[in-house]
């Protein structure tokens, strides 16, 4: 063995008890740091011909690159829909790569077995029957783009051709109707070679919506003349998160063929609480379903799930026919669910989570963060100068300059709130305006957090 590996096996214990304490000062003081850093980042070093060992590059680490990383995991980080790491899931996503499981498949570890139970705890969270199957995948692009993967082989299955060994051009031209998806459901149509100029727009909701119209939906169908198609529904818009009637759209499968995929990255969160959970009332209707977990889940990068009804044209898709992989017989191994045959044990920070805090706890994460979305709302709507651009529907706060608000206008406000180090936001278009998003959807934050972002931007408004 290599005499510094060597010692760094020798010394491991005292290597995670250093590892431990530079974790937990970041932890306490993330309220405190600046959430994000637009600095410059330090040059790149030559790769060392001699390595310098765990502690010094621990001590480095520390030193030169530690400083520059955002404060995404604390409280007044808003951008994107970004989760935090609940302690539970911290600690269980350090024994991830302690124990290091391949969760491929079942062979020699329960690791395959915990995450289906983990999918299961998922299933009844959000309100799914045992009819869905899942498996853990990196993020919600991955999710949607297995979702429409399943969709494209049913697409085959109703027109008698076989896409997994005939390939997509047995197909035809495929139609793709939705009223606001999320951009990455454009990338998967790319990847899986159905193009991004198949997906439809449908016309939305008259006033201020982002909600499809269900009876335009149903003429855009009746309009395929009864060629299959697939539907993407939302469940939380990105901008105003805004959810489309799934029990309406899957009611209209009475009259036409079509998959239905509804993207819930984090609307589907709404299922936890009794105040919002009628805004996904139809999800279990789905024939698949995509769920992004390091959003309102709070655990760590990356996680995600995805559920579907037909996990025999999943097994179709994606089984890897090779003899020392096993077949995928009645409870098929993940590698033939998922892109990833090599797949990290990302359940198990999401099992410690949920066996930690519960679904009531993860419910009281949800009930808060709507709470505090609405307060910045309301604070908003007071500033001189801004004005909300629509209701707060649940967690996302989606606003703009009231005068000229041009993309650079826009962008100066955002980056005046970012350099005061107190909070991050990320811009938008919103019908055609360009904006700013206030994301809540982590654990931590506070009114004490909901003010002073409020304060920031107020700030930002007056320079």
């Amino acid at each position: 063995m290599h005499r510094t590996l060597a010692d760094d096996l020798a010394r491991l214990p005292h290597l995670l008890r250093s590892t431990r304490d530079i974790a937990a000062r970041e932890v306490t003081e993330v309220t405190e740091r600046p959430v994000v850093r637009l600095d410059s980042a330090p040059g790149r070093e030559p790769l060392p011909v001699e390595g310098v060992g765990g502690a010094e590059a621990l001590a480095r680490f520390a030193e030169r690159w530690a400083p520059g990383l955002s404060g995404s995991a604390g409280p007044r980080y808003l951008g994107f829909v970004t989760g935090g790491a609940t302690p539970a899931s911290v600690a269980g996503d350090w024994l991830t790569s302690v124990y290091d499981q391949n969760a491929s498949g079942a062979a020699g570890s329960w690791a395959a077995a915990l995450e289906r139970e983990t999918v299961a705890w998922l299933r009844e969270l959000f309100g799914l029957g045992e009819a869905h199957s899942g498996a853990f995948v990196t993020g919600a692009t991955v999710s949607n783009t297995v979702g429409l993967a399943v969709a494209r082989e049913w697409l085959g299955e109703r027109l008698g051709v076989d896409v997994s060994r005939d390939g997509v051009a047995a197909l035809g031209p495929v139609d793709v109707l939705s009223g606001s998806p999320h951009s990455s459901i454009g990338k998967a149509l790319s990847v899986l070679g159905l193009g991004r100029d198949r997906l439809r727009s449908v016309p939305v909701l008259a006033g201020n919506r982002e909600a499809v119209d269900v009876a335009a939906l149903d003429s855009a169908l009746t309009a395929l003349d009864g060629r299959p198609a697939i539907v993407v529904a939302n469940a939380g818009t990105v901008n105003t998160v805004d959810f489309d009637e799934l029990r309406a759209i899957a009611a209209l499968r009475e009259r036409h063929d079509f998959w239905l995929h509804v993207d819930a990255a984090f609307g589907g969160f709404a299922a936890l609480s009794p105040a919002y959970a009628e805004l996904v009332d139809g999800l279990d209707a789905a024939d698949s379903v995509c769920v992004d977990l390091h959003k309102w889940l709070n655990v760590p990068y990356d996680a995600a799930v995805q559920f579907t009804r037909r996990r025999d044209l999943q097994t179709r898709v994606f089984h890897n026919a090779s003899p020392y992989l096993g077949r995928p017989g009645g409870e098929p191994d993940f590698l033939h669910l998922t892109p990833e045959n090599s797949r990290r044990l990302r359940a198990l920070p999401a099992w410690f989570s949920l066996l930690a805090y519960g679904s009531s706890g993860h419910r009281e994460i949800v009930e808060r963060n709507v709470r505090l979305a609405r307060r910045l709302g309301d604070g908003i709507a007071a500033v001189p100068g801004l004005r909300l651009l629509a209701p707060v529907r649940l967690n996302v706060v989606c606003f703009a300059l009231d005068a000229h608000p041009t993309p650079e206008r826009t962008a100066a406000l955002a980056e005046s709130v970012a350099v005061s180090g107190e909070a991050f936001l990320t811009p938008t278009v919103y019908a055609g305006t360009p904006a700013l998003r206030a994301a809540f959807s982590n654990w931590r934050t506070s009114e004490a957090d909901t003010d002073r972002v409020l304060s920031a931007v107020a700030a930002a408004v007056e320079q």
